[in-house]
């Protein structure tokens, strides 16, 4: 036995070995067998086993029944050890009542699912709520549900399955990813997951779209109402003449129902109309149409000839084909791409407004939704503005079709543009012009002859009207100094790129020490036709800008832009704005992230996001959210030139008090810092930036260096604190030297020199000068100063005058240098036209070789064919000559037998032993080859083979 326990001895029996050698013919022979190769595979091994055990069984019987009494043994020890093992685990503790006993919502806490389904066959609208008992979420939302189950107890079943409950069959059959999870059912129809806000109200407002899922119009304010809400809306007119129900209409309340189970939003709306002059006004005459209202395009009615009337192609259709006014944005609160996507699309106007779900009106959503419509009215649709009149409150006949009429009988707002208008102004100080004049009374109109302004009946321009005329004022200011005098002038002039025909402007000198202002803490001027905030405050160096007419339109919302003006907006500007809303009770932590305070009574906030631009502004938190401060807000960002600023996001001020030797900067303490009288290094870094921190204590040796009261040391976080695009940069860490009373010469330090204590306060010596110091150029300057610049500048247009010269000799060289290159061009041009020549004629030398090749390959296989021939022929001639040879020697030996014929017999007496020949080869002619005659054919032979 070669692997099973050693090799056999030599007293083994001849039948065993037989038995091991397969009969005595194996290769082992005696029995033994061969080791396993090193690369035998695992079904080799697996056959020697086998056969080591046959051997051993044939051999040694008693030790197989101990290894298989062995094996069962093990076996019972193992199965006894693992079912101790589970023993040791401590079973699962019965489930317990999630909710109270005295909770409206059932309780399942075993996971009864079967007896779940049985009850809700025979309810109408039943809730079902999947929790687990672990689940945080699950723990929260408890309260949320006993909330509005206690509002709608009376109506719908609310139950409560555990879904975690290992022996319970929700458990076993289904398999959720999260908890809760909310299904709703209405009759047969369902489930339709709700996956809203876990919030009580939320809840509630949605269980009863699904209990009503369709809202009935009976009258025409409702229908109105129904039109003029932000959302989309569906109708359907069925009419229920004395039938119990129409056709189609079970297919149209189930379209409701699976709105809600795709959308759980309830974007769209569904409502329903049985009056036939309701659905006259939107052209409806057939029962069972269903109608799409559209505010801006064309109204849709569905196509029962293109498409089958089922719920899924109803909801398909209005999904498709809807406009999206204002949108509902609700995040998660997790990783999310909801943001992200809607900002891709453009310019986003983000609305955070307190919002009850259950409430049945919502005045500032009205006026958002009136501003919202007013934006996008570019066409002024008629029914869009019967819609505006029912938002504010107006009463107007509805008598006529809602549907759209067409463009004709639109009202003409070429009328509208022509009426004149008029608007005071205060003209910038430090203008050119502004020294003479300070008032002008500017007015657009359609006529050379000019209108008089300061007319009450006249009514005040828009921001665009004003913005064209503004410019084309400064550009005509020229004209008025010819004109200057105490009283006021007027003067017509043509517009050089604005829509409007002519300008008049009426301006007149007020005396700058006699100008007062009624309320010099505000300081606000007022003029009999609009208000304007003063610059009083500023210094005389601080430019100015040009006036725009609505920067106290807070103040005074009267001065504020006409309807006509803001109507339309949208196809009027390249930043078209998408505006979507949020609720601030539950968003309000987003709010304060894009600049909101956090501290406020009332959480209403309006922001304009650009994600293109990088651009981000706020409206006013000290400004209500209202109508026209939304529309002022959205035409100033609309401008071309927009007066808006863009809001910085910084981090809290308050926490780096206690820093001493090295200021922290913020971005509300950014200016302050930099701008104080005395010199600033600051140290851009970020917290993910791991070469900052090392700079540290570099920073804290050169602050203790130099002196606080003329030396300042501050840093700034980047990553938490946004600056004016001029100050931001573009690496980590950045070093800015901000010098004394210069700031405006700011030097950056080299990207190239080691940040070390030495450079540092190198580059600081280097740039703070005192030579440049302010008072040292306030001085007046002497004659002889004056003298000395003077030869300064003398030597300085010397200097410049011999860079001349140098330049001009630059340039003739450069000139000869070109028209040697030019030489050098055509010549070269010159060798290529010559090799082009030679290439041709060495490619026709090349083809002609390569025909005379060819013909030479042709004649020497032919000759290579005749000297075959040839050597045939030779062959044959040479085997010829030997026949030849063979018959003179032939011939020569039949005359030598002629002389030896005289005497035969007695030869052949004398050799009687000797037989003759059997046979002799013959020449032709019958003649006998003689005896050497096959030797001298080899010779023959072998002659010839030496000749070739």
């Amino acid at each position: 036995m070669s692997e099973c326990g050693g090799r056999g001895g030599g007293n083994s029996s001849s039948d065993d070995a037989e038995d091991e050698g397969g009969g005595g013919g194996s290769p082992a022979g005696s029995g033994s067998l061969t080791p396993a190769p090193t690369g035998e595979s695992w079904a080799g091994r697996l056959r020697r086993g086998l056969r080591c055990a046959s051997l051993m069984a044939r051999r040694r019987p008693e030790l197989l029944c101990g290894a298989v009494a062995l094996g069962c043994a093990l076996l019972l020890a193992l199965k006894f050890t693992c079912s101790r093992a589970k023993d040791v685990i401590i079973p699962a503790k019965p489930p317990v009542s999630f909710f109270s006993s005295k909770s409206p919502v059932l309780d399942l806490f075993q996971g009864q699912l079967d007896y779940a389904e049985h009850i809700r066959r025979d309810s109408e609208v039943v809730l079902l709520f999947f929790y687990a008992p672990w689940c945080g979420q699950s723990i929260t939302v408890r309260t949320e549900i006993e909330q509005a189950a206690s509002q709608l107890s009376d109506q719908v079943l609310f139950v409560a399955i555990n879904c975690w409950w290992n022996q319970g069959k929700c458990r076993k059959q289904k398999h959720f990813f999260y908890f809760p999870v909310i299904h709703l059912y209405h009759r047969s129809f369902g489930p339709i997951e709700y996956k809203g806000p876990m919030s009580a109200v939320y809840i509630e407002k949605f269980v009863r779209r699904v209990m009503k899922p369709l809202l009935y119009i009976p009258s025409q304010s409702e229908l109105l109402d129904f039109l003029s809400n932000y959302e989309p809306g569906v109708l359907g007119y069925f009419e229920f003449s004395g039938l119990p129900q129409p056709p189609g209409y079970l297919t149209f309340f189930t379209s409701a129902l699976y709105s809600l189970k795709k959308d759980y939003l309830g974007t769209v709306r569904f409502g329903v109309i049985t009056n036939k002059h309701l659905a006259k006004l939107l052209s409806l005459v057939h029962s069972g149409s269903v109608y799409l209202h559209r505010h801006f395009n064309t109204s849709l009615v569905f196509p029962k000839e293109v498409m089958n009337f089922t719920a899924a192609n109803i909801y398909k259709w209005a999904s498709e084909n809807r406009e999206t006014l204002l949108q509902w944005l609700q995040p998660h609160g997790g990783k999310s791409l909801l943001l992200n996507n809607e900002l891709k699309k453009g310019p986003a106007l983000f609305l955070f407004i307190p919002f009850n779900p259950l409430a049945e009106r919502h005045p500032l959503i009205d006026e958002i939704t009136e501003v919202a419509l007013e934006y996008n009215n570019c066409h002024r649709d008629q029914v869009v503005e019967r819609l505006l009149q029912h938002l504010r409150q107006v009463d107007v006949p509805v008598s006529q079709s809602l549907v759209p009429e067409p463009p004709s009988l639109l009202p003409d707002t070429s009328l509208m543009a022509a009426l004149p208008c008029c608007n005071t102004v205060v003209l910038p100080q430090g203008h050119s012009f502004s020294r003479t004049h300070n008032i002008c009374e500017l007015c657009v109109n359609q006529t050379a002859g000019g209108i008089q302004p300061g007319s009450v009946s006249v009514p005040q321009c828009s921001f665009f009207q004003m913005a064209a005329v503004l410019d084309s004022f400064y550009l005509k200011k020229q004209t008025f100094y010819h004109m200057a005098s105490d009283s006021m002038e007027c003067s017509n002039f043509l517009t050089s790129y604005s829509p409007f025909s002519y300008y008049t402007a009426c301006c007149r000198t007020i005396n700058r020490g006699g100008v007062s202002f009624i309320d010099s803490e505000q300081g606000i001027f007022e003029t009999p036709g609009t208000a304007f905030s003063s610059l009083e405050k500023c210094k005389a160096t601080t430019p100015s800008h040009v006036p725009h007419i609505e920067e106290n339109r807070y103040l005074f919302p009267e001065v504020g832009m006409t309807s006509t003006t803001f109507t339309g907006l949208s196809c009027r500007t390249n930043k078209t704005l998408n505006i979507y809303l949020l609720d601030s009770n539950l968003f309000w932590l987003y709010a304060e992230r894009l600049g909101a305070p956090s501290s406020t009574h009332v959480k209403e906030f309006a922001t304009i996001v650009d994600v293109k631009e990088e651009s981000h502004y706020i409206l006013d938190p000290k400004q209500a959210l209202m109508k026209f401060t939304l529309e002022s807000f959205i035409q100033n960002f609309s401008i071309l030139y927009s007066p808006l600023k863009r809001h910085l996001i910084g981090s809290d001020s308050a926490q780096f008090l206690s820093q001493h030797l090295i200021t922290e900067v913020t971005t509300d303490t950014f200016w302050e810092v930099i701008l104080q009288k005395q010199d600033v290094l600051l140290l851009y870094y970020a917290q993910w930036c791991g070469f900052c921190p090392s700079l540290n204590h570099i920073f804290i040796q050169l602050a203790r260096l130099l002196p606080a009261n003329t030396f300042t040391v501050a840093r700034i976080d980047v990553s938490q604190n946004d600056l004016p695009w001029e100050f931001m940069v573009d690496r980590l860490p950045t070093i800015l030297f901000f010098p004394c009373n210069r700031k405006d010469l700011s030097v950056k330090y080299p990207e190239d020199l080691p940040i070390t204590l030495p450079n540092l306060l190198r580059f600081i010596l280097h740039h703070s000068d005192p030579a440049f110091a302010p008072q040292n150029v306030a001085s007046t300057p002497s004659r002889g100063c004056l003298q000395s610049e003077a030869a300064l500048q003398q030597g300085h247009i010397s200097h410049l005058e011999r860079e001349i010269q140098k330049l001009r000799a630059e340039l003739s060289s450069l000139h000869r240098a070109q028209v040697q290159v030019e030489g050098q061009l055509s010549s070269a041009r010159r060798d290529e036209r010559r090799l082009r020549k030679q290439q041709q004629a060495l490619e026709q030398q090349h083809s002609l070789l390569r025909q005379h090749s060819e013909q030479l390959q042709a004649l020497y296989t032919q000759k290579a064919r005749e000297l075959e021939e040839l050597a045939d022929a030779s062959e044959t001639l040479l085997t010829e000559n030997t026949w030849l040879k063979i018959l003179v020697a032939t011939m020569e030996r039949k005359l030598q037998g002629q002389d030896g014929a005289e005497d035969p017999a007695p030869l052949r007496e004398a050799h009687p032993d000797h037989p003759e020949p059997a046979s002799v080869p013959l020449l032709p002619g019958g003649t006998p080859l003689p005896s050497n005659a096959s030797s001298l054919l080899a010779s023959e032979r072998k002659n010839e083979n030496r000749t070739d």
